[in-house]
């Protein structure tokens, strides 16, 4: 698999693994099925898929145990992402909290959950409007230079904020949703690409058939409208033998050498079919037919 540094000294491969979905519906409580969950996870790990993205805020904390509970002690060379800086109040409930002592608090816990020392990568979940952006960004650069966080990112903001913090901390990731039918944030994948800073994207299969897993719901509910579909999606995977999810991830990974893709599943059958996205070539073709 392809591979990329993040931060500079810590490949991964440009496939990983998202566990926002580990948990119960409104990614909030525990899976409906914790065995297949905890199953999802080692084989993901089994593909040599070594990049896993979580939060405090899955669960909140399901997502955190699990990961430790299923594949602690980890394997040389797994990368394991977190975030702070939500509140959860109830299933599908979001709210920023970006103060000091509460990040602090997250990030203890999720040390603590994950039974490690350090966050390889630590994104600030979001940008909390009512706290200064100079606490939030300052409590990060105190905690990797304390040594419980390797690399800092951000996690839905534009260019202009990545600036701003860059005035504090190198931000070695930027997490946006972005999807071969969601690209509002094209503008920020250019600006990371003139940083070389990784580009994480978030709900990465928007066009292919997620209503029957609730997510859409969830989209509307969190992150604002649902997306479209891709009218040539099918087309092109029909001609490759795939699926639109697949054809949606292999997008993708052409789109930007510093794009990673986090697609989430609590399924080993659906891991297994995105991981497969992994050797699907698209052509010229393919990739004119799929332009907006």
């Amino acid at each position: 698999m392809r591979t990329i540094a993040l931060g500079g000294d810590m490949p991964v491969g440009r496939l990983g693994f998202g566990a926002m979905r580990i948990s119960g519906p409104g990614i909030w409580g525990p899976p409906n099925d914790h065995a297949e969950a905890a199953a999802t996870l080692r084989r993901t790990v089994e593909l040599g898929i070594n990049f896993i993205d979580t939060a405090e805020s899955y669960g909140p904390h399901v997502s955190e145990a699990l990961i430790a509970e299923a594949l602690h002690p980890y394997p040389n060379g797994l990368v394991i992402a977190t975030k702070g800086g939500l509140d959860r109040t109830g299933p599908n409930q979001w709210m920023p909290n970006g103060r000091p002592e509460r990040l602090r608090e997250e990030l203890e816990g999720s040390l603590k959950r994950l039974r490690l020392d350090r966050i390889d990568l630590y994104h600030l979940h979001r940008i909390d409007p009512n706290v200064p952006e100079d606490e939030q960004f300052g409590f990060l650069q105190e905690q990797q230079r304390a040594g419980t966080i390797r690399h800092i990112g951000l996690s839905e903001v534009d260019a202009a904020a990545v600036t701003r913090a860059q005035k504090f901390l190198r931000v070695a990731s930027v997490q946006n949703r972005f999807s071969v039918g969601y690209r509002q944030w094209e503008a920020v994948l250019e600006y990371c690409e003139r940083e070389e800073i990784a580009f994480i994207a978030s709900v990465p299969l928007d066009a292919g058939d997620l209503a029957k897993h609730g997510v859409l719901q969830f989209l509307r509910r969190a992150l604002g409208r649902a997306p479209r579909r891709h009218e040539g999606i099918d087309r092109v995977a029909r001609r490759h033998g795939a699926t639109a999810s697949q054809i949606a991830l292999a997008w993708l990974l052409h789109r930007s050498p510093l794009m990673l893709p986090i697609p989430g599943t609590a399924s080993c059958v659906h891991l297994e079919e995105n991981a497969a996205a992994a050797s699907i070539q698209l052509t010229p073709d393919d990739l004119a037919e799929l332009q907006p």
